[in-house]
């Protein structure tokens, strides 16, 4: 069973970070799905190695997907602007479909939403900032091939 913090759109709003950062600690995997790539940086020391990132269209840098393997799930990570996030999630669909990834998690959008669609999850954790109607992350529990997720909504 491995537990994981997703989270996007966090605009440098370091102070709401601050608030999960018990959780992420606690945590197997802490995912940043981009736009202020950098906001994880002062985390990096006490996360190490299980954090993992992407730039959004907000950030400077070309490291803009990546594919994990957690206990038999595999995930899809960007921040979704490459594939019109914005517009619908077909164009996401056909990447994790081309990767083999039966779960998509991405930003962009700073609307939360858990969402299966053929057969592939999707995960929007939704933003950190006023962006957005409510400031939220996403916390996800893998067990075996089962995925378990509830947006946190934070003050």
């Amino acid at each position: 069973m491995k537990k994981l913090v997703i989270l996007s759109d966090t605009h440098r709003n370091i102070k709401a970070i601050m608030k999960i950062a018990e959780i992420m600690d606690e945590s197997d995997y802490v995912i940043h799905i981009g736009d202020h790539y950098g906001d994880m940086d002062i985390f990096e020391p006490m996360l190490k190695e299980k954090l993992y990132r992407v730039h959004g269209n907000c950030d400077s840098g070309n490291l803009k997907e990546i594919i994990l393997e957690i206990e038999g799930r595999k995930l899809f990570i960007t921040h979704g602007d490459l594939y019109g996030a914005k517009h619908g999630c077909a164009k996401l669909l056909e990447k994790a479909k081309q990767e083999g990834c039966d779960t998509v998690l991405y930003g962009h959008t700073h609307k939360a939403e858990t969402e299966e669609r053929s057969g592939v999850l999707f995960i929007n954790p939704g933003n950190m900032t006023s962006y957005g109607a409510t400031r939220s992350f996403c916390y996800a529990v893998i067990n075996g091939n089962k995925i378990t997720t509830v947006i946190n909504h934070i003050d």
